[in-house]
């Protein structure tokens, strides 16, 4: 009997081969457009990025690095990953580069692994003050295996509390101090840090996760001149694909080598390698300055709006990408406010805010930023607009006097006009029809 080879179908476009998840795909594609999405760690990836990032390279295994790998039919993937890395080096001007981490928590805990041991001490901003899990919040496994001291913000400026961070670095000694974080919308002074850092023998390192673009653009003071290590994400500011990189002084390059591969993780996700190199070369460009730049004009202007309409904003406004305000003098939480916006077409999270009586899941304040809407063109007048927005749907989630289908009609009204504005600015990146419908 003659044999007859048998193959997965792989010809097939998605739309043939699965259509429940081509149709999600599809559903979240026309969100993006009609939302107005402000979590400032959200953005739109290129074109470009995309394309890479759903590359054929998606098909190659390659643990270790370029030039040393334990896998063959390495010659494309290394000159991919070379040139991801010295374009790295050439934004933001690091003398080792690695970009292999699969995001920017695993880039964090390379640092961990690579840089001290468990038990040790380090040190980070709290999470409920600004900063991220993985700088020693008890929850993440850098809270579990490490010795965590946690600083905070002054209760009445809301930023950094240098004086308590020097007086902790003293008493403590870390091994590792941690700045910068996920919620903090001033500049960071890492000149301080690594003063305080490096007067107690402390390795410090930045996460610039949420402000990669804006330091890469010059809108934001580098840490890389003062710092030892550097860890972010590619996504966000920077506006790549989901990925991670960690730079560091020459010194540190073995240790986290070995940390990010073989001591946490197998093959880098060579697709993601591409898309991080073309995302660094478009930082490169004239455009994305004056995209970073309009990031943080909006934010101020939107910061400025907000104020006006007597919303209380954590630090009394922002430098960078970011607004966190509290919602208690409105009469609501920051979660109701996040689910209200949510139901008018106008996307944030929810979030504490420093020295939040309320708790993680139920917190007082919301967390905004303008990456996204930058993408898509929003300039002054947005700003204005949006603002005008959120205090109507504050004030319509705070009337208890209002029936619940009154509240939603309200919503519905607001999400008609979010959708007639977002129909003016299409989005990068996302699919559209002839006539610039999403599909």
């Amino acid at each position: 009997m003659e044999a007859v080879a048998v193959r997965p179908e792989v010809a097939g476009t998605l739309a043939a081969v699965d259509p429940e998840v081509e149709t999600i795909i599809r559903a979240e594609n026309r969100r993006q457009h009609n939302k107005i999405r402000l979590i400032p760690s959200e953005n739109y990836a290129s074109q470009a990025v995309l394309e890479a990032s759903g590359s054929i390279l998606t098909n190659k295994y390659s643990e270790g690095y370029a030039g040393a790998r334990y896998y063959e039919g390495q010659r494309e993937i290394d000159k991919i990953e070379r040139l991801c890395v010295e374009r790295a080096k050439e934004v933001f001007g690091a003398e080792h580069v690695n970009v292999q981490p699969y995001s920017g928590s695993p880039a964090n805990q390379a640092v961990y692994v690579g840089l001290c041991a468990p038990g040790d001490t380090v040190m980070g901003l709290a999470l409920a003050h600004g900063g991220h899990l993985t700088h020693g919040d008890r929850v993440s496994i850098s809270g579990m295996h490490y010795k965590s001291v946690q600083y905070g913000v002054c209760r009445d400026s809301g930023e950094i509390d240098f004086d308590q961070v020097e007086a902790l670095a003293k008493e403590h000694r870390p091994k590792l101090l941690f700045c910068g974080g996920t919620a903090y919308p001033r500049i960071v002074d890492f000149a301080r840090f690594a003063e305080i850092g490096h007067s107690v023998g402390a390795i410090v390192i930045a996460d610039i996760a949420h402000i990669a673009g804006l330091v890469a653009a010059g809108m934001h003071p580098s840490p890389v001149p003062h710092v030892d290590v550097v860890t972010t994400t590619t996504h966000k500011s920077l506006r790549g694909p989901r990925g991670g990189m960690i730079l560091c002084r020459a010194q540190y390059a073995d240790a986290i080598d070995k940390a990010v591969f073989p001591g946490l993780q197998g093959g880098p996700h060579n697709s993601t390698t591409a898309a991080i190199a073309v995302a660094l070369k478009e930082a490169t460009s004239e455009e994305f300055k004056l995209y970073a730049q309009q990031i943080v004009a909006n934010a101020q202007t939107l910061a400025a709006a907000l104020s006006v309409r007597g919303f209380a904003l954590s630090s009394g406004g922002t430098d960078n990408h970011l607004i966190l305000m509290d919602m208690t003098n409105k009469g609501i939480t920051g979660y109701a406010m996040a689910k209200a916006l949510d139901a008018s077409g106008i996307v944030c999270n929810f979030n504490r805010v420093p020295f939040d009586p309320r708790p993680a899941r139920k917190p007082s304040g919301i967390r905004i930023g303008t990456p996204a809407i930058t993408s898509r063109g929003f300039g002054a007048e947005e700003m204005e607009q949006l603002a005008e927005w959120m205090d109507r749907v504050a004030q319509v989630r705070a009337n208890k006097a209002l029936e619940l289908d009154d509240r939603k009609a309200e919503y519905a009204e607001i999400t008609t006009e979010v959708r007639a504005l977002c129909a003016r600015f299409p989005a990068p990146g996302l699919l559209y029809d002839g006539g610039g419908k999403p599909l």
